[in-house]
């Protein structure tokens, strides 16, 4: 393959949000223009305008921004090949449109939707399925059935939509990158609508246009549109056009094992499938995506890229350039592959950085007017940092570093609440108060010997923390030095004497 010839395309269309598997896809054909040196653009296919969605096209170009997989070119990004929206192309379409009818490998049909309707519920009362196809497009309303003047008094009177013709009787051989050979018959295809009744060309007419003139080289999409690649590819030799080569990739399916990921199933999923936050343009009601949630864009791009395709190395914490270094769609699976959050969470601890965490931490203190070292502060996180899997996280983990607990776990509180619990704690205090050297390894040491070791333990860490949660009590108590830590308890003893 040639350095800089492969031209690769991302076509969603702007009916709402992008979710997981739009934008593995959008990340794939990303990875392999890179490793190839070659071009990733951007159409958006807004031919069907009664699905259009508000804001769509902008939550397209800020997920791939928060992604880093900007297009080279295309929507947004401007290049060559301008317009790359769909819906501002209508008046090329309509030139090939007139190209394929006088080639005689489309044609006009005038059936109403109430004639086809007709024709189905017919089928289905013999147990067969209608479709417009070589083996009965002679008995239907159309040009093929019609002298030249029929056809154009029809032309004036009538809608019409424009089909493809399917020659009958061949085998149709194509090439999939990752499932490999296909063998198509086309008596099995039916004349699919190239141009509907309003004049807009239709996805298979469009995209096949658009591909050949924007010089698209890889079609990578979804297997939702295997089945329609033959049509494709008959369209490209009808147009006497080289097919580009084609790659389509497994579906990403829910770890319960029903079906797909889908935009239809967001409310019955305990996990997000936005990469970032849509709002409905009509309730304006907001879904969380991966970004609100706290992930970070190298975290969920990892994950993503890794949902389907193996780059053979025993490493899975890779970065953007990694991926690209490593990418082949001849390592992509052939079949649907499972999401799982809890390995989602994974990524994202294993991507958390430090620098990262210290800025927020920092903020969180600087908010509270808290002042304290760098040094303390990076020791907190390295304390901490294995506990969390979101950088938001570290404060509930590590807040009692910094300031007093505000209130105490509730049943521990209520069960130590008697005259005992005071004088084990003036006791223990005695002996903090007495230390020399207030360090983790001689506290330990020191209260290894004492009797009822846990229940101080327990105590400490209640008087510390507020729950009996936490990192080792003695480090704790020896990062917040001897003063602090004696205030604490007694800031604990005073609570339990105020219950009694």
């Amino acid at each position: 393959m040639s350095q800089h010839s492969v031209r690769v395309r991302f076509a969603p269309s702007p009916t709402g949000p992008l979710h997981l598997g739009g934008m593995r896809t959008a990340l794939y054909n990303y990875l392999f223009a890179k490793k190839h040196g070659g071009t990733f653009i951007l159409r958006i296919e807004d031919t069907d305008r009664k699905r259009f969605v508000e804001n769509s096209e902008s939550y397209i170009l800020e997920t791939l921004k928060w992604c880093h997989i900007e297009p080279d070119e295309g929507v947004g990004y401007g290049g060559p090949y301008s317009p790359y929206s769909q819906s501002k192309r209508y008046h090329i379409y309509r030139m090939y449109i007139n190209k394929l009818l006088k080639k005689g490998y489309a044609y006009y049909a005038f059936d109403t939707d109430q004639d086809l309707d007709k024709k189905r519920k017919e089928y289905n009362n013999y147990g067969l399925t209608f479709s417009y196809n070589s083996r009965i497009r002679m008995n239907l309303n159309n040009s093929l059935t019609m002298t030249e003047k029929e056809l154009h008094d029809k032309l004036r009177s009538c809608s019409y939509v424009i089909r493809f013709k399917i020659e009958p009787g061949k085998k149709l051989k194509m090439h999939d990158i990752i499932r490999g050979n296909i063998i198509i018959d086309t008596d099995h295809l039916d004349d699919k609508i190239l141009l509907k009744s309003d004049g807009v060309a239709t996805y298979h007419l469009a995209h096949t246009i658009d591909d050949h003139l924007m010089k698209i080289t890889h079609v990578i999409r979804g297997e939702e549109w295997l089945p329609s690649t033959s049509l494709h590819i008959l369209l490209y030799r009808a147009l006497g056009w080289t097919p580009p080569h084609f790659a389509h990739l497994p579906l990403i399916l829910n770890k319960n094992g029903k079906g797909k990921i889908s935009k239809r199933n967001t409310n019955s999923l305990n996990y997000p499938i936005y990469p970032i936050q849509w709002k409905i343009p009509k309730t304006q009601i907001i879904i969380p995506g991966y970004r609100e949630l706290g992930y970070l864009p190298e975290a969920f791009v990892n994950m993503l890229a890794l949902l389907g395709w193996n780059p053979g190395v025993e490493r899975e914490i890779l970065s953007l350039q990694e991926l690209i270094n490593l990418f082949s769609l001849e390592k992509i699976k052939k079949s649907g592959v499972y999401f799982d959050i809890q390995k989602a969470n994974w990524f994202n601890k294993k991507h958390l950085n430090k620098e990262k965490i210290f800025s927020f931490l920092f903020e969180e203190i600087k908010k509270r007017s808290i002042s304290c070292k760098k040094d303390y502060l990076c020791k907190v996180i390295h304390l901490t940092i294995d506990r969390i899997h979101f950088i938001h996280e570290i404060w509930e983990h590590s807040f009692y570093f910094f300031i007093y607990p505000s209130s105490y776990e509730a049943n521990f509180f209520n069960k130590i609440c008697h005259e005992n619990t005071i004088s084990q704690l003036e006791n223990a205090k005695i002996l903090l108060y007495n230390m020399n050297q207030f360090t983790s390894v001689h506290l330990r040491l020191l209260f290894q010997k004492t009797k009822n070791k846990h229940k101080i333990m327990q105590l400490f860490r209640l008087a510390l923390v507020g729950v009996l949660k936490g990192i080792d009590i003695f480090i704790i108590l020896e990062m917040l030095g001897k003063e602090e830590s004696i205030q604490r308890i007694e800031k604990l003893i005073y609570k339990i004497k105020e219950k009694i």
